[in-house]
């Protein structure tokens, strides 16, 4: 019975993958072909490119599928019509929450029908997306000079998260459109007052959070996210690559919860939030973020994406009175830092995937960088971070930019912050729970380590299916 229900599924799989990768071979053209650039056409400004594509593609309507988020928000309000009057390619959108967004999208690849022409992954997706050969490869668009003008500049496009968010098994299969690494946040007013400098070492981190907690009455030396589940390990993970490669083995999938690095960062991550606010433990981004708005935390580490709000008079008790730096040093000397965030891809059964590209080009490209920010959107680019003029609007900006060095320094250690693995929400899950209870002291950092490799090595046992 066994055999006969492998059989049987791997047989199921194989006729979609080949359904999948036949009609992502059509795209466009009247006749299931990929339709030519005229051959006068000169791409070389962005005028004269959107004049090919309204030959090539004018008319055309695709469907954007995309999370309710600001830089959907600036796409939609203040971007997609001068597109359409650039190139005469329409545009109708789906835009939904995140989880909702998950599961349509993995039902329109089921079903092969390529409702969905551009498509909006977290980074969090794309091993699972990989894995069923859901996305269009982008490196032959990235790579044709006609679609995708030097004027686009790719390679100005932060590398890490060109290649941390958006690529896997070294294949482009989104183009990165939001996204954050983390720093630390501090208040320059009482390192100043108190004659101390902002941390360069998690050593610093932590003895800098045991000064300053409760020096004053209602201050603490710490806010961090660190409530049960997914939370406590996206905190935990913020400091853990400083330490060690992770909680499982990225070539072999195996859990190395134990691993003696990996164990220092749990226990660092425990001693650093007894210097938190007592109620940490139920903190998702939101409480953490709130409580260092409130002057009531010294230091507070987590998103770039967040910057924004500390700097906000509207939001912010102490926005004239903070300080930012990239996320501290190792003990062993590691650098590394978060890396998360949203690309835009294409999806494989798309019959309109020039057309598809030829709005990622435009809402992700070089000339549009300044629109989409300006208007909500969080930069992905170099330029936009370095630009004087978007450093005075966000002066954390070139702090974000040494940020995403470090983060670019975990990339090239080999190792993702988001594991390329389809269970990573299972094994967030899991590592998260544990994590939480021994912040709370539920359980020891030894418990915790043990119970958690214990129920990783649990998650990969075969399936019900292959049993007996």
């Amino acid at each position: 019975m066994k055999k006969r229900t492998s059989k049987l599924l791997s047989s199921i799989l194989a006729l979609v993958l080949v359904l999948a990768l036949v009609a992502g071979c059509a795209q466009d053209g009247a006749d299931g072909q990929p339709v030519e650039l005229p051959a006068d056409a000169d791409t070389s400004t962005v005028e004269g490119w959107g004049a090919a594509m309204t030959e090539m593609l004018g008319g055309t309507e695709i469907t954007v599928a995309m999370a309710t988020h600001p830089g959907t928000e600036a796409m939609q309000q203040a971007m997609v019509d001068d597109f359409t009057a650039l190139t005469g390619i329409e545009v109708n959108w789906v835009v939904i929450n995140e989880v909702q967004l998950n599961t349509d999208i993995l039902l329109d690849f089921a079903g092969g029908a390529g409702q969905y022409d551009v498509l909006m992954v977290d980074g969090f997706w794309i091993g699972d997306f990989a894995s069923r050969g859901l996305l269009a490869p982008l490196t032959p668009f990235i790579d044709d000079a006609d679609r995708t003008p030097v004027w686009y500049d790719f390679e100005d496009i932060i590398a890490a998260y060109r290649y941390g968010i958006s690529s896997f098994g070294g294949e482009q299969l989104t183009v990165p459109m939001a996204g954050e690494t983390r720093f630390v946040a501090y208040r320059t007013d009482l390192f100043e007052e108190h004659g101390k400098s902002p941390p360069t070492t998690m050593d610093e981190f932590l003895e800098l959070a045991q000064f300053f907690n409760n020096i004053e009455d209602d201050l603490f030396g710490v806010s961090m996210r660190a409530s049960l589940g997914v939370h406590a390990a996206s905190g935990w993970m913020t400091v853990m690559y400083n330490f060690s490669d992770g909680f499982i083995n990225q070539q072999t999938l195996e859990p190395t919860m134990t691993d003696p690095g990996t164990v220092q960062s749990l226990q660092f991550f425990v001693d650093l939030l007894q210097n938190a606010p007592p109620d940490v433990g139920t903190f998702t981004h939101e409480e953490a973020l709130g409580t260092f708005l409130e002057g009531r935390s010294a230091m507070w580490l987590d998103a770039t994406a967040l910057a924004s709000r500390i700097i906000d008079p509207e939001q912010s008790r102490i926005y004239d009175r903070v300080g930012f730096v990239p996320t501290p040093t190792g003990p062993t000397g590691l650098d590394a830092a978060a890396l998360a965030g949203w690309g835009l891809g294409i999806g494989v059964n798309s019959p309109r995937q020039d057309a598809a590209w030829a709005f990622i080009v435009y809402m992700t490209g070089a000339p549009q960088a300044r629109v989409y920010v300006e208007n909500g959107g969080t930069p992905v680019r170099a330029s936009i971070y370095s630009d004087p003029d978007m450093i005075a609007r966000d002066p954390s900006f070139p702090v974000q930019l040494e940020s995403f060095d470090r983060a670019q320094a975990l990339v090239d250690r080999g190792v993702s912050w988001l594991p390329p693995t389809e269970r990573l929400g299972p094994m967030l899950d899991i590592i998260g729970e544990f994590a939480n209870m021994a912040i709370v002291g539920q359980i020891t950092v030894e418990e915790a380590i043990e119970r958690s490799q214990a129920a990783l090595i649990e998650l990969d046992l075969p399936s019900e299916l292959e049993s007996d």
